[in-house]
C-alpha cells in the first residue's frame, strides 16, 4: 500500500526514528494508534500537510512516499498506523493556501457538528 510519511527537515520523527531513501522500520502493532506500537502515515499528501499542525507540527517538514504492509490500523481518514513502513523517496509538499485550509476545517466541522442552527 502506498502511503505518505512526514518527518522534520532532518528526516526524523518525534519518536527519534530517522527516515530516508529506502529506509525501513518495524513496530509491534500493539496498543492504540497513538501509542508507540505503530508508525504513523497518511493516505494522501494533502492529508499529511493539512493534519501536520494537529499531529507532528513539524515546522519545515519533509514528505516521503512510502510503502507499508497489510497490517494497518486506521483513525478514520485522518491517519493510519503501520507495523512496517519503508520510505521510498522524498516528494514535494503540496502547497495549501489559507483559504483551502479554512474550507477544509469548515467541511470537517460540519461532518461532526449536527446542531441545526
Amino acid at each position: 500500500m502506498l502511503v505518505y510519511k512526514l518527518t522534520d527537515e532532518n528526516g526524523r520523527t518525534h519518536g527519534g526514528m530517522t527516515w530516508g531513501v529506502n529506509v525501513k522500520h518495524s513496530m509491534s502493532g500493539a496498543g492504540p494508534l497513538c501509542d508507540n506500537g505503530w508508525i504513523h502515515a497518511y493516505e494522501h499528501p494533502l492529508l499529511a500537510v493539512l493534519h501536520n499542525p494537529i499531529h507532528a507540527n513539524f515546522k519545515n517538514p519533509l514528505l516521503w512516499e512510502a510503502r507499508t504492509g497489510r497490517k494497518i490500523k486506521r483513525d478514520g481518514q485522518i491517519k493510519l498506523g503501520a507495523r512496517t513502513l519503508t520510505t521510498i523517496r522524498e516528494i514535494q509538499l503540496p502547497v495549501v493556501t489559507l483559504e483551502q485550509k479554512v474550507r477544509y476545517g469548515i467541511l470537517c466541522s460540519v461532518q461532526v457538528y449536527k446542531e441545526a442552527s
